[in-house]
């Protein structure tokens, strides 16, 4: 068993950790995003609006090894706010020793501080390893995606 990994709010001085997390995890989804969409979204994590994003970097031994981002929005089937885990990534090295499982916690306990305890996410259905840390966390629903054309 690892230690638990520290898991705190990114800082201005972490941003290469992030950049590095960030990246990879956006080269499993096979995305590729603009610069400047890494400036702004790291900015704004570091000064979130009341709705988000909201971000935390899990390290363990020093190193970055993991990340979360999540925000709130409002929801015409319930009174309080929806939290949405966006982007959860952990570095393939650390998986498997309960960093996810940290870091959904995390979220979840922010959901409620918050006022919003519904806390959702998606992932691809062939992401097997992920799905079976969820499987343990959570309720798989029957919802189909769709994205504007």
């Amino acid at each position: 068993m690892t230690d638990a990994p520290d898991l705190r709010a990114p800082a201005a001085a972490d941003r290469a950790a992030w950049e590095d997390l960030w990246s990879r995890y956006l080269a499993f989804y096979d995305t590729r995003l603009p610069g400047a969409v890494h400036d702004a979204t790291f900015a704004r994590l570091l000064a979130p609006g009341p709705d988000g994003p909201f971000g935390l970097i899990a390290w363990q031994g020093g190193r970055p090894v993991g990340l979360v981002h999540w925000l709130y929005h409002l929801h015409c089937w319930r009174i309080d706010r929806a939290c949405y885990l966006q982007d959860l990534f952990v570095d393939e090295a650390a998986r498997g020793g309960g960093v996810g499982r940290a870091l959904i916690g995390a979220v979840c306990a922010a959901a409620d501080a918050a006022g919003a305890p519904g806390v959702y996410w998606l992932t691809q259905e062939n992401n097997t390893r992920a799905r079976a840390l969820y499987d343990r966390v959570a309720r798989l629903t029957p919802f189909v995606r769709y994205v504007r054309a």
